[in-house]
């Protein structure tokens, strides 16, 4: 039968899902640090602008991400590059240089991001026209082909790429709910990506891999 105390027993506490947070984040001086370093940074090299190119699937996000980068150093919400968010397709298809300006007029971070079209079996950008980008061979305005890569011969194709032309930091975005079922092709040529990046910095390290 049991006591009176026993019936009326609250049920146990659920277990937490973890013991402590996988990342501390310090929102109020780390973040102001973070800004300011962003905002003094200058590179060695007079004249040096570093160039950021964002890769991925198609869908995943990588025009989001630049405007998600330029709305938090100027502290509001702003947009840059273009999205769509109803489309299955890439909704980028030429290689576009953005450029974040700071407080005044004229002034810009020496740091560019480049957004391409994603990647995709059937119509996504050729992992050698990737590669291309990393060497600083894509002039900008150039519509990928998903059929063919961009030749010596085309007018989008940069001959002598200087320092700035070429990438310094390589970016994968990848959103975190589509891993599972990710398209075996597209994984591969991710990995691939990486593997050209990882080559071209051995040779000239300039360029830093990783991913989001």
């Amino acid at each position: 039968m049991g006591t009176e105390n026993s019936k009326h027993a609250p049920p146990p506490s659920p277990a937490p899902l973890f013991d402590r947070p996988w990342r501390t984040i310090e929102w109020g001086t780390g973040k102001t640090a973070n800004l300011l370093y962003l905002k003094t940074y200058k590179p060695q090299a007079e004249g040096r602008q570093l160039r950021i190119l964002l890769h991925g699937p198609v869908g995943a996000g990588k025009s989001s991400f630049i405007n998600s980068v330029s709305s938090a150093l100027k502290g509001r919400i702003c947009t840059l590059a273009l999205v769509d968010n109803t489309s299955h397709d890439s909704f980028t298809t030429t290689y576009l240089t953005y450029n974040i300006q700071k407080d005044k007029p004229g002034t810009f971070y020496p740091f560019v991001f480049n957004d391409i079209r994603g990647l995709d079996p059937q119509k996504g950008v050729l992992v050698d026209d990737i590669e291309l980008a990393l060497m600083g061979h894509v002039k900008e305005g150039y519509m990928f082909n998903p059929g063919c890569k961009l030749s010596e011969g085309n007018e989008f194709y940069n001959k002598s790429p200087t320092d700035n032309d070429k990438v310094h930091v390589l970016v994968c975005v990848v959103p975190a709910h589509t891993l599972s079922s990710m398209n075996d092709k597209t994984v591969w040529e991710i990995r691939d990506v990486r593997m050209k990046a990882s080559r071209l910095g051995e040779s000239r390290d300039q360029i830093v891999a990783f991913f989001l």
